[in-house]
């Protein structure tokens, strides 16, 4: 596959099947995580601990981190810090959700010589699994273009938005949309028990209907579904993702702040686990 060894940084539900996807596909990858090594199975092999070490090894870095705070570890952080040492990426991939605002601060941040990319997916990890997610791609034409064939392999749907920044405006807007849904979904399922009606003919008529949307069309698929509300799991990802779009608008006035924001929040902190009969 040419000359580019990737890591993937973060091997949780979505970067642990995004690295064996590309692994399958012929690159050389190497993953680096906090957890032991022992921990990913037939992966664990291709970890990395040492944070100079995988750095070293790999001139693109993927980062599938959680949030903003873990991104800063990995790349500044005492105990990890991929990029202060004398061994850097060529290519810094930011495929964590995160604030667009972000993505500039941090671009004036990363050493000279080191392109950043902002690449965040969507699609839950049965997507990663599969090799179909959506990414959206922010930077360089020219580092894009070489990087296509990458996102190609676990992809399906390449979105090409800009200069660094817009992919990651693109994602937290379509999030935003996405907690919507998430939301409603877990609501109406509880009218529907209320109200004695089967919940997953509801969900068969909201397919093919009005109601249709992207949580309850691939209930059955997303990992997380069940989940109700924790600022560990996935349903706190998306709590952060809702704060990401609005960090992103919180600049414009005419579009800072609207009363679905706060009701949107204070709906996603309240959702139970989800129990569909």
């Amino acid at each position: 596959m040419g000359k580019d060894v990737v890591g993937v940084a973060g091997c949780g539900a979505m970067g642990l099947p995004m690295a064996q996807r590309l692994a399958a596909a012929g690159y050389e990858v190497w993953g680096h995580d906090v957890r032991p090594a022992n921990e990913f199975d037939g992966f664990a092999s291709r970890m990395v601990a040492d944070a100079a070490e995988f750095s070293g090894r790999c001139n693109i870095v993927i980062s599938v981190v959680r949030d903003a705070a873990q991104t800063r570890a990995l790349l500044f952080g005492d105990s990890q810090g991929i990029v202060k040492g004398l061994q850097t990426p060529e290519v810094l991939v930011i495929s964590s959700t995160l604030s667009p605002r972000f993505i500039r601060d941090l671009s004036e941040e990363l050493p000279e010589g080191l392109t950043l990319i902002d690449a965040p997916m969507s699609g839950a990890p049965y997507r990663a699994r599969n090799g179909t997610l959506s990414f959206m791609l922010g930077g360089p034409d020219d580092v894009l273009e070489r990087l296509t064939p990458l996102f190609k392999v676990m992809g399906e749907d390449i979105f090409r938005m800009g200069p660094a920044s817009m992919g990651m405006t693109a994602k937290v807007l379509n999030n935003y949309c996405a907690a919507t849904s998430v939301v409603a979904t877990h609501r109406v399922l509880g009218m529907a028990r209320a109200l004695q009606f089967d919940q997953r003919a509801l969900l068969n008529v909201m397919k093919v209907s009005s109601g249709s949307n992207w949580f309850a069309d691939r209930i059955a698929q997303i990992d997380w579904a069940g989940e109700g509300y924790s600022a560990s799991n996935t349903i706190g990802i998306v709590e952060k993702d809702v704060q990401s779009a609005l960090d992103a608008v919180s600049e414009h006035p005419t579009v800072a702040h609207a009363p679905l924001d706060d009701a949107l929040l204070t709906s996603l902190r309240a959702l139970k686990a989800l129990k569909i009969d």
